[in-house]
């Protein structure tokens, strides 16, 4: 039955209720996310002797932000994570940038906890702090 269902949606014969034309691209759009998605923000990885702290998540859903803190190892915020500006003419806004960093390097097992501490672009802030065996990737 899927299958007919896709078939017929494909050849035209079935259209969707809505134009799925939404960018996420402020706040009250992307919070919901962020807000369900808190304790995947950033996620550690051990690579080549180093951990690699990784921003990718946050970084999707950079449209809505105005500002990235973080701190290894502390609750006080102490670091701005860098990144390019999402562009809202493009068909994805939300794609990173070839320019973009997208992790830190830090000494192999030297990152026990983070804390990061988002600002929305409507001047809301939210702030969580993960322990590393929480977000660490194999």
């Amino acid at each position: 039955m899927k299958h007919i269902f896709a078939n017929l949606f494909t050849a035209g014969l079935v259209t969707c209720p809505f134009a799925a034309t939404a960018q996420m691209v402020d706040a009250a759009q992307i919070r919901p996310i962020l807000d369900a998605t808190k304790y995947n923000w950033v996620a550690v990885r051990e690579w080549e002797g180093q951990d690699l702290v990784y921003f990718t998540h946050l970084l999707t859903w950079r449209c809505g932000l105005t500002k990235i803190q973080y701190s290894i190892n502390s609750v006080a915020v102490d670091m701005n994570w860098a990144f390019v500006p999402c562009d809202e003419t493009s068909s994805n806004p939300m794609a990173l940038s070839d320019e973009q960093k997208i992790y830190g390097n830090f000494a192999l097992n030297s990152v026990q906890s983070i804390t990061v501490k988002i600002t929305y672009d409507d001047g809301g802030q939210d702030t969580v702090t993960l322990q590393r065996a929480a977000i660490q990737i194999q």
